[in-house]
């Protein structure tokens, strides 16, 4: 059974959670923030003025979704990991559509998340689609293992995604990616930029309350998966900028003492007025940084796609071998100004 189907009580989630729980600082995986409410709640976070990452991506597919299609072999199966809706992908899909056959594997852990990229991309044309409701590896996994013989493998992580990982973690992540992959075999990876701090804590605590919303919506979800007592109106949404880190941190404050239950793991443990539980963190990189981090992990970088508006970059990464001894030069940037 995927952890999808199993929700929070995957075995591999609950002790990451009971980890979480028991350590000093309390905190979450960003798996509980995902359930079908958390999907639809982080679509409506896409669509805030404050929040220009998602506009920033489309800007760069709509600009150069055909000068990205060109570079990419067909037939091609794609793996989209974390799909959402699909609206950001479609661009980058109807280009490819037009140049031969695609198979199209989004893969999320929310089935509404799912039913609503088959409504997006169910009807272009040359793509079929074929969606994966599982982690973001076990569905890599899974369309990797059924790839048309004759098709390349292009995987899609976009958003800022990778962001959530800490530094060691993402580079273990992107090494996974890689072990799926063979030769050629090609990743396009996002990636948000450093920006002002005001700039970002306007994105990720909005006047409008979406982003607190979401935030709460992972008590709220142990709430009624796990059997806990978090009380969520005592709890406030906090954004906090990390320089040392270069990361967004998302905690929510409890306001007075609580004393927390959580049947399904057993456990209990107080918290003290003004203590937090640290849901998300949000890493931010410097140009350049993903194609480090690409040859790193066996991968090099053949393009960069920059949009300055709201600083984000998309980098095509290409597998070559599986560690790489030494860094390659910086791929050339291909930016716009949106």
């Amino acid at each position: 059974m995927s952890t999808a189907h199993q929700g929070l009580r995957a075995p591999q989630l609950l002790e990451k959670i009971r980890a979480g729980l028991e350590a000093t600082q309390k905190r979450l995986p960003p798996e509980c923030l995902y359930d079908d409410l958390g999907s639809a709640l982080f679509e409506a976070i896409t669509l805030l003025p404050e929040y220009g990452l998602t506009r920033a991506g489309l800007r760069l597919f709509s600009r150069h979704a055909a000068q990205m299609a060109e570079r990419l072999s067909l037939p091609l199966d794609v793996v989209e990991l974390g799909s959402g809706s699909g609206r950001k992908t479609r661009l980058l899909l109807e280009r490819l559509g037009l140049r031969g056959s695609v198979r199209y594997h989004p893969v999320d852990i929310s089935a509404a998340a799912l039913a609503a990229c088959v409504r997006e991309i169910g009807r272009l044309d040359g793509v079929e689609i074929e969606p994966l409701e599982a982690s973001h590896l076990d569905g890599l996994h899974g369309a990797a293992t059924a790839r048309r013989p004759e098709a390349a493998l292009l995987v899609l992580f976009l958003g800022s995604n990778i962001g959530n990982f800490a530094r060691n973690e993402a580079r273990r992540f992107v090494a996974s990616i890689r072990g799926e992959l063979r030769r050629d075999d090609t990743l396009l990876l996002a990636a948000d930029l450093v920006k002002p701090e005001a700039v970002l804590q306007a994105a990720y605590d909005d006047p409008t309350g979406v982003t607190a919303a979401f935030n709460k919506n992972a008590l709220g979800r142990l709430n009624r998966e796990l059997g806990a007592n978090f009380d969520l109106r005592e709890f406030r949404h906090q954004a906090r900028w990390n320089p040392g880190e270069r990361r967004m941190e998302m905690h929510l404050v409890t306001q007075r003492a609580q004393r927390v239950h959580v049947a399904e793991l057993g456990i209990q443990f107080d918290l003290a007025p003004g203590e937090s539980v640290w849901t998300e963190s949000s890493h931010k990189f410097e140009p350049g940084e993903i194609a480090q981090l690409g040859a790193e992990t066996g991968f090099a970088a053949v393009a960069e796609w920059t949009d300055h508006d709201w600083p984000f970059a998309q980098t095509l990464l290409v597998a070559r071998e599986p560690v790489r001894e030494r860094t390659p030069s910086l791929p050339q940037r291909e930016s716009t100004i949106g």
